[in-house]
């Protein structure tokens, strides 16, 4: 005969019990602290705090991709706050293509020279002159061809993690990478090697030649990041604000008028106010109609936008369903 068992008192939850968890209501980005900050930062910044301490102390020799964009920039802020200003345990690497905005290079060289960083750059141009990168035509973005650089600059430097400032939100092949994301020898992502996660442990162990990327801001959205750039008060390249510039209209894009993007024959270039959700390679970038001239400008527009970043500016994202995808495989991101 079965005896039953005890019945089990359960106390209910005190208060304090659950203090360390952010409000039920912490998502909603209208509630806000009395000192006006988001309480859901706080538990994403001490997420990736925690990340980057944990790459630091499993890796020989990781890497922080830094592009100077709002990303890498937050990224490189709480590196700062994991680590302290001037003693970030790892250098900063930037993949050049040649083509990028002088406004932002000229931003990533003080940033990092503000905090003391080990800034590496590496080239586009250089893989083409060694030959191991090859344009179709002169006028081809040379952006799909970054992963060629950026492999050459692992064996290079033997880099045996990198981080990066990939979110999920951003586009859907990246909204299934895990916040270690295993690369074989070479360079590529392979999905049956990809290695659970559960809680907060996570599988570093490498064979050789391989390396992870890892992604402390893969939680984070784009409102998020404004929230916090806000909050935080950091310093961006100003084309991240509305600023008035030349403009072509092309396949529902905004194309800026440069030497790289002339207008072509029969479209008319028109003067606007327009800023840059994200910023990358001048000949695949777009930006968007906007008079924000602050982040909480900016927050307040990314509330009404059904469009994602990349969605919206990146013309190389829009060549086909599958263009993301088929870069992540041969180790772009």
């Amino acid at each position: 005969m079965n005896t039953p068992l005890p019945a089990v008192h359960t106390p209910p939850a005190s208060a304090t019990q659950y203090a360390h968890l952010p409000p039920a209501n912490a998502r909603n980005p209208l509630h806000m602290s009395p000192a006006g900050a988001l309480s859901h930062l706080d538990a994403l910044e001490e997420e990736t705090i925690f990340l980057l301490r944990e790459v630091a102390a499993s890796f020989e020799r990781p890497a922080l991709l830094f592009s100077g964009g709002k990303d890498s920039l937050v990224l490189l802020a709480c590196a700062e706050k994991a680590f302290g200003r001037g003693r970030i345990p790892f250098p900063l690497l930037m993949i050049d293509t040649g083509h990028n905005f002088p406004e932002v290079t000229a931003f990533r060289d003080q940033r990092a020279a503000e905090l003391q960083a080990n800034l590496i750059v590496r080239s586009v141009e250089d893989s083409m002159a060694r030959g191991t990168v090859r344009l179709s035509r002169p006028d081809e973005s040379r952006n799909a061809h970054q992963s060629v650089t950026l492999l050459e600059a692992i064996e290079e430097f033997r880099f045996d993690a990198l981080i990066g400032g990939a979110r999920r939100d951003e586009e859907k092949a990246r909204a299934k990478e895990r916040l270690f994301s295993h690369r074989d020898s070479f360079g590529q992502w392979q999905p049956r090697q990809q290695r659970p996660e559960l809680w907060t442990l996570c599988n570093t162990r490498l064979q050789p030649g391989e390396h992870f990327r890892v992604f402390p801001i893969s939680n984070w959205t784009e409102l998020d990041v404004w929230q916090y750039i806000a909050r935080e008060q950091l310093a961006l390249p100003s084309l991240y604000y509305a600023h008035p510039r030349e403009v072509v209209e092309r396949r529902g894009l905004l194309v800026p008028v440069t030497p790289l993007t002339p207008p072509r024959e029969g479209e008319q270039v028109q003067t606007l106010n327009v800023r840059f959700r994200t910023l990358g390679d001048i000949t695949c970038t777009c930006p968007v109609e906007s008079d924000a001239a602050t982040a909480h400008d900016i927050v307040r527009e990314t509330l009404s936008s059904d469009t994602s970043e990349r969605g919206a500016t990146r013309m190389d994202d829009q060549t086909s369903d599958a263009s993301m995808e088929k870069r992540k495989l041969e180790g772009y991101f």
